[in-house]
């Protein structure tokens, strides 16, 4: 049987929250019955006027209470917050004085909707939070000395090997030992179309399987796993308070005191507690206590629907204001994987001749050269006694004679005379087939989808100062940086100096997204502005140093990110700006004597109805999507 709405909600509720709310949903039911009941006694019996007065004396303490209570709380931690508590308990504290017993209890009656609306909001991370959570398979295949045995996933370990058939969730980070299978990463990474795996393909777990057959070594599980760094980055960032709030609880006491002493001024003239109390309801800064949290939450939650991880809801914020890029090669503008990009035969050599062989040789390797050489389009020639040599090097027997295929030096240890060198940057592997030297299998490292059109978007938006730091070579940095757009190039770079040069740039007074996955990328990741680690094979030390973590492989997601941030700070200033003259005017018609006796109350449905205005603003961001 599936849990309803409410049952869900309550789930998501700490014990302690739960208590609370049922506290004051009894004390609200009990206060509205005995006022109700105090109407009708009135109207029934005239001249009771002080049983009346006392059945709504009652009404309002059971509702009082637990506002003085909040109000007393906030005094040892003053914030925003705290503000509200302590402006309503005052104002109803001044409403029991004059035995305004109606007002005091339909008052914190009021504020509490504001309250609702603002715990609805936090709910909603929890929601997305506890989804993710649902992700995690509950059982495992677990493969053990040839048998299939089912255990509870939370008992697998690094090393164990697991089935998963069509349709099962991959229940912890693992990597492919034998079969192939279209796996749906959306639930994690934000992939929309399935991703194709096979042998010594990563799989993250939570991935659902949709055809084929896989064993899996598990690499991770539990909080080490892709999804469970995905769940503490959201309770992270969940946590964690934007700036603007920050700024906001700083100046939170000077506030109160400036609204006490207008209060003190406006009953001097006036004489009229009603002003003065729908002052202190007015001056209750509800919209401006949700509009940044609000805010914050929503683009987490959109950031993470996109496979965008972001560790706190500071980094919005200066993500919006980056001017410039810094992005690393290997693994993150590439693949990391290698692929044959040209076959080069000998003088008279046939080039179809030249794949075969190679590609029969490759598939029996387990270097990452001889893995991207098994996967040319080509049928593969028919060997026998294959092995593999120390080193890159492959040997077998074919019809012709020992075949080879490795480095050149290798081949010249078999007495083989290879030709020149080809005029080409990335790796190399001689083919040699009974004492003849076939050629050469040229090969690079593959760029990734979308990178050359994603950098110009980066640029439209504002980073036109756009650098590769590599380690690697220069003539292959030169090869990748004309594929993907770039001219300005720093090659050879060891970790201290990518530090310095993020630095450097910093310096100039630009604002670096950087963007790494490595572990020499990790000093840089922490210098810059914001620090982007591309999370689908990112070492650890790199996930940890960046403030943002791409869940998948996917480099387009970088300006999805900043577009996002971008929006999120236009909804922030627009929920500030709404919030703080939503207040001023509450607070001017309080001053001006705008409203009669029941102003407390006029102003306490007026603010609700402000928060309701900037939880509806961030909402809009939820809207935010790109395929």
């Amino acid at each position: 049987m599936s849990a309803t709405p409410t049952d869900a909600a309550a789930l998501l509720l700490t014990g302690s929250e739960r208590r609370r709310w049922r506290l004051r949903i009894v004390g609200v039911l009990l206060a509205t019955g005995l006022l109700l009941f105090s109407f009708a006694l009135a109207a029934v019996a005239p001249g009771r006027t002080l049983e009346v007065s006392l059945l709504q004396a009652m009404a309002a303490l059971l509702v009082a209470g637990p506002a003085f209570v909040a109000a007393l709380r906030s005094l040892h931690q003053p914030d925003l917050h705290g503000v509200v508590d302590q402006l309503v308990a005052l104002a109803i504290l001044a409403c029991l004085v004059s035995a305004n017993f109606v007002t005091a209890t339909l008052l914190p009656i009021i504020m509490l909707v504001g309250q609702m609306l603002e715990d609805r909001s936090l709910l909603g991370s929890r929601e997305a939070v506890q989804a993710l959570s649902a992700l995690t398979a509950s059982t495992a295949r677990l493969v053990r000395d040839g048998d299939v045995v089912t255990v509870p996933a939370d008992r697998l370990a690094a090393g164990d090997m697991i089935e998963v058939r069509p349709g099962d969730r991959v229940p912890a980070d693992g990597v492919v030992v034998s079969g192939a299978a279209s796996v749906d990463t959306a639930s994690l990474t934000g992939e929309s179309l399935p991703v194709e795996v096979g042998v010594d393909d990563t799989v993250l777990g939570s991935s659902l399987s949709l055809n084929g057959r896989l064993v899996i070594r598990v690499s991770r599980v539990g909080a080490q796993s892709a999804l469970g760094r995905v769940v503490a980055l959201m309770q992270e960032a969940e946590r964690s308070k934007p700036p603007i709030t920050r700024l906001l609880e700083r100046y939170a006491g000077r506030y109160l005191a400036l609204v006490l002493l207008i209060a003190l001024m406006l009953w001097f003239t006036t004489q009229s507690t009603g002003a003065v109390l729908a002052l202190l309801v007015a001056a209750c800064p509800s919209a401006m206590v949700l509009a940044a949290p609000s805010t914050a939450l929503a683009a987490v939650s959109v950031a993470a629907r996109h496979g965008v991880l972001v560790k706190s809801s500071v980094v919005f914020e200066r993500l919006a204001e980056a001017d410039a890029l810094v992005v690393d090669k290997t693994g993150t503008v590439t693949t990391g994987r290698l692929r044959v990009v040209r076959l080069q035969p000998a003088e008279d050599v046939d080039v179809d001749r030249l794949g075969a062989v190679a590609a029969a040789l490759g598939a029996a390797s387990t270097h990452p050269v001889g893995r991207a050489i098994a996967q040319l389009p080509v049928l593969a020639a028919t060997l026998d006694e294959v092995r593999e040599e120390a080193g890159f090097g492959m040997r077998a027997v074919g019809a012709a004679g020992p075949v080879f295929l490795g480095r050149d030096a290798f081949l010249r240890e078999q007495g083989i005379a290879v030709g020149a060198l080809p005029a080409h940057d990335g790796p190399l592997a001689a083919v040699a087939e009974g004492g003849r030297f076939l050629g050469w299998v040229c090969l690079a490292d593959e760029v990734r989808d979308r990178v050359a059109a994603t950098l110009h978007d980066l640029a439209q938006l504002g980073l036109r100062r756009q650098a590769l730091l590599t380690g690697d070579r220069e003539a292959e940095a030169r090869r990748v940086a004309d594929r993907i757009g770039l001219s300005e190039v720093h090659a050879g770079a060891l970790p201290p100096d990518k530090l310095a040069f993020v630095q450097s740039v910093a310096a100039d007074g630009q604002k670096p997204l950087v963007v790494g996955d490595g572990i020499n990328d990790a000093l840089a990741l922490r210098a810059g502005l914001v620090g982007m680690a591309m999370g689908g094979h990112g070492s650890d030390i790199a996930l940890a140093s960046a403030d943002i973590v791409l869940t998948g492989d996917d480099f387009s997601r970088v300006a999805t990110a900043v577009r996002l941030a971008r929006r999120t700070r236009r909804t922030l200033r627009v929920n500030l700006g709404l919030s703080a003259a939503w207040t001023l005017a509450l607070v001017i018609v309080a001053v001006s004597g705008g409203w009669s006796s029941n102003g407390a109350l006029a102003a306490a449905i007026l603010q609700n109805v402000g928060a309701f205005v900037v939880i509806a603003n961030s909402g809009r961001l939820m809207k935010f999507d790109e395929p």
